[in-house]
């Protein structure tokens, strides 16, 4: 299945780079390519990718903002990073993916693959850059999730969108934010992210 990959990037010689590389790839589709700036959600919205591809390897700060409104759309970031120290900040924040940004195109087609069904990828050096999680914060939450939290949490994990676990499930796209909310409450998790992965190792879904 060919991934719809939409790259972010604001030098125009990377995006241009990238693109030039996955088209290389048979399973990567570039639908488009911009800067990190205001019209950057107004052309996901017309381009509609799988996954976006971003290049933050030129940014001097991380815009966390901007980065968290694109999230909202539940499109599915992967991240270029060329500074390890920002692994944590990104993880918290809920990115589905990280890469160092010299990645061969090979690893990067293929991440863009993982994501686009629902994984999570790291590269194995910024896997080593994360904090270690405490014991405590992984135990079982003091309050028991319900039922139809399960039930979004366990479609959260396959990837799916707002959109697509309210349609899912019958129920509207506020109530499916009013769980995420209450899971991710629950968990101590700063993302939705941060919510799967924990509740993976708790037991309470299956990837």
């Amino acid at each position: 299945m060919t991934t719809r990959v939409y790259i972010i990037a604001d030098n125009p010689l990377a995006r241009v780079g990238l693109a030039t590389l996955l088209r290389e790839a048979t399973d990567c589709d570039i639908v488009g390519q911009g800067a990190d700036d205001d019209g950057m959600l107004e052309a996901l919205d017309v381009y509609q990718p799988d996954v976006i591809l971003w290049d933050m390897s030129w940014m001097t700060t991380l815009d966390t903002q901007n980065l968290a409104d694109v999230l909202e759309t539940s499109i599915p970031v992967i991240a270029l990073i060329n500074d390890e120290n920002q692994t944590n900040d990104l993880w918290q924040i809920g990115v589905h993916g990280m890469l160092l940004q010299d990645s061969d195109p090979e690893r990067i087609a293929a991440a863009t693959a993982a994501v686009n069904h629902g994984f999570f990828v790291m590269d194995k050096v910024l896997t080593e850059q994360l904090s270690t999680t405490p014991d405590a914060a992984i135990e079982s939450p003091a309050e028991a999730l319900t039922g139809r939290e399960l039930e979004v949490l366990q479609l959260l994990a396959e990837g799916l969108s707002n959109k697509a676990i309210a349609y899912e499930l019958g129920i509207s796209d506020h109530t499916v934010k009013f769980h995420v909310t209450a899971i991710m409450n629950k968990l101590s998790a700063q993302s939705r992210t941060e919510a799967v992965v924990r509740a993976t190792r708790l037991g309470l879904i299956h990837l």
